[in-house]
């Protein structure tokens, strides 16, 4: 799992770092575009308006999938003790599938195609999640939730720069992705070489960690997840309808204008992730910055809620986009402090993941009970308070877990 370096040290490097960060993007840009945008043009064009319905099937059967691979294949790197095989292996999968996604001609096809590609992303994210697991120490936990912050910002810019016509010929932009996807994940897997952190990986004793340590542990994993998952409904909410929402506003709001709009709170969310996460890696504070950021995603779904015109409705999808990404970030590295058994990290770790999937198996039979009869606005309302019910959970999180 880890090249050995050097085991002596308690801080990992900063090239291996940023090559990880670079990976973890690509991996976000292996979806975002695809799913944000590219899925919901390739339905309108093939289900016309049946779009809605065929975009709530494949999320719905697609998460399905993703929630299984996640959990099998971080299993799997588990138990070869290895991750970089595991990583190549998706990511040559899941790249040929997105290039044959451009070639269905019905709904079945495309939904088909959805599912196994689902698998074979995975296969990729699995291993590559755990990954900082092995190799990342909780004194850079913070620093690593600022980098994660780049991973959806460079998936939101991918997505503006495919939808840009003169730049990118519709024909063409699953080629482009595929390219981007392979320079940024490739890195990390050829050159990168963390230094050994035999601490992160030595089994836990029964003199090391007791039953009442244990006890608070499980308490405080369930709070993590739990506050996860319902800020990721919240999140896969606008991720699936986003260009829905405001054409709802304004029917002339193009899909550029979600893309930029989308790529600038994203990019913007970056640099406040990677100061907020330094300062709860310096405050020995881990789980403020998550109860403020639950709080302030409600708000901003809040304003979305009342909105009438165009810049409050943007105004507010800022507010909620940068809340929610400082959010999603940090969670996804403190969450590391409350898995305590190495040897089933890619595991366990995938059982985190059904907060990022399960959303869509709940948000289009949400979003199709309330939106057609109430307006989106009742959607976000009840979102927001999901919100706040996360930003309680965290601020009863174990002591021990909320400092260092």
């Amino acid at each position: 799992m880890v090249a050995p370096k050097s085991a002596g040290s308690s801080r990992q490097s900063a090239r291996f770092m940023y090559l990880y960060a670079l990976a973890v993007s690509g991996g976000a840009v292996a979806y975002m575009p695809f799913l944000t945008i590219l899925l919901p043009l390739r339905a309108t064009d093939i289900s016309g308006n049946g779009a809605l319905g065929m975009l709530a099937i494949a999320a719905f059967l697609g998460a399905v999938a993703a929630s299984v691979a996640n959990i099998a294949f971080g299993w799997a790197s588990d138990k070869t003790g290895a991750r970089r095989p595991w990583i190549c292996a998706g990511l040559a999968i899941s790249t040929a599938l997105l290039l044959i996604t451009a070639y269905a001609k019905s709904p079945a096809a495309m939904i088909a195609i959805i599912i196994v590609w689902q698998i074979g992303l995975n296969m990729m994210l699995a291993p590559l999640t755990a990954w900082a697991g092995d190799t990342i120490p909780d004194t850079q936990k913070g620093f690593l939730g600022g980098l994660l912050a780049l991973a959806p910002s460079m998936g939101a810019l991918s997505g503006a720069f495919v939808t840009m016509n003169d730049a990118v010929p519709s024909q063409h932009r699953e080629i482009i992705v595929a390219i981007l996807v392979m320079a940024m994940v490739s890195p990390v897997l050829i050159f990168g070489r963390p230094i050994s952190m035999p601490g992160l990986n030595a089994a836990p004793t029964d003199q090391t960690i007791d039953g009442e340590q244990n006890a608070e542990t499980r308490r405080a994993a369930v709070k993590m997840w739990i506050a996860r998952l319902l800020i990721q409904i919240a999140e896969a909410s606008l991720f699936a309808f986003l260009i829905l929402w405001f054409r709802s506003v304004d029917p002339d709001f193009g899909e550029n204008n979600a893309a930029n709009i989308f790529a600038l709170v994203l990019g913007t969310a970056v640099f406040l992730t990677l100061a907020v996460g330094r300062w709860s890696d310096s405050a020995n504070s881990p789980i403020l910055p998550l109860i403020c950021g639950a709080a302030a995603a409600a708000a901003g779904l809040i304003i979305m809620s009342v909105s009438s015109s165009l810049p409050v409705a943007i105004a507010g999808y800022v507010v909620f986009g940068l809340a929610s990404s400082l959010f999603l970030a940090l969670h996804s590295s403190q969450t590391l402090r409350v898995l305590p058994r190495p040897h089933t990290r890619g595991r366990d770790l995938g059982i985190f993941n059904l907060t990022n999937t399960v959303p869509s198996l709940i948000m289009p039979w949400l979003t199709l009970a309330l939106v057609p009869n109430y307006g989106f606005g009742s959607l976000f309302l009840l979102l927001a308070v999901l919100a706040l019910i996360a930003c309680l959970l965290l601020a009863t999180m174990p002591r021990q877990h909320a400092r260092d």
